[in-house]
């Protein structure tokens, strides 16, 4: 499910929402996958953001995967989190994969990485999965490719084949942070313009990976008179979707209801800071 994500939200709401209503807590014990869909630069910002605040707020391992090497944390997560504690960072493990080669080594080395480690990750994060797969049956991002739809595949189902690895030794260690859960951000082709040949408007690959992950979160900028009256830098929309909200949104509670509510408001100030509301 959206857990993590939700978790987000709902801890940087604005000041006026349900910040003050309802406490930060853990997310229900349910093991989950989301794919972050959007514009690169906000879904690594909420990537950083999903790890900081599993790590801090959860106590959570994170792992995270990228090609490109991160130098300091955005703006936006420094001013959504300015009293981030070092300890807390050091929950969290850098991985630079360059290829989708590594990056499927790297992921596979975390069985291996359960008889070092006293604590396994909780929380796997690929971000930007686009780039992984460009190498994979051409230099382009072409999810009509047969070896992309392939590697695709094959790197969704050891995620998946991984956190259920990682769930069972977390269990089996009474660790309290399980089950592993994992978030992938992509960029689709019809988001890039790219998909417009196919009549249906549709990514093959998204296609694919829809398959493996519980939930899509979808980021929709919103260009409207009304974003800009309100005196922010960008506006958002964030949508959930997905079986796992359609598995969640049985349970009963006020609190179950509003982690896996289906749309967000995203707010970015001029001076950096995000702010989420449900809508």
């Amino acid at each position: 499910m959206a857990d993590i994500l939700s978790l987000v939200f709902r801890t940087f709401t604005s000041p006026a929402g349900l910040k003050k209503q309802l406490p930060v807590r853990p997310p229900p014990p349910a093991a989950g996958s989301s794919l972050l869909l959007g514009d690169p630069d906000l879904s690594r910002s909420m990537l950083l953001l999903a790890a900081v605040t599993a790590a801090s707020e959860l106590g959570m391992r994170v792992v995270f995967f990228t090609q490109t090497q991160i130098q300091s944390l955005p703006v936006s997560l420094q001013r959504c989190v300015p009293n981030l504690s070092p300890e807390s960072l050091k929950k969290i493990k850098f991985s630079y994969p360059r290829t989708l080669e590594e990056l499927l080594l790297q992921v596979a080395s975390l069985h291996e990485s359960t008889n070092t480690c006293p604590t396994p990750p909780s929380l796997i994060i690929v971000d930007r999965l686009e780039g992984f797969l460009c190498g994979a049956g051409g230099s382009n991002h072409s999810g009509s490719h047969p070896a992309q739809l392939s590697c695709a595949a094959h790197l969704s189902a050891l995620l998946c084949d991984t956190a259920a690895f990682l769930t069972q030794v977390l269990e089996q260690r009474g660790s309290n942070s399980g089950p592993c859960r994992f978030i992938v951000s992509f960029l689709s082709e019809v988001d890039t313009g790219q998909g417009s040949k196919d009549p249906s408007g549709t990514d093959p690959l998204l296609d694919v990976l829809d398959r493996y992950f519980q939930v899509r979160c979808t980021l929709d900028r919103d260009r409207g008179y009304g974003a800009a009256a309100a005196g922010v830098q960008e506006a958002w929309h964030v949508y959930l979707s997905g079986r796992g909200i359609t598995q969640a949104s049985f349970t009963k509670g006020c609190e179950e209801k509003l982690a896996v509510a289906q749309e967000w408001q995203l707010f970015i100030y001029p001076d950096g800071l995000m702010e989420f509301n449900l809508v």
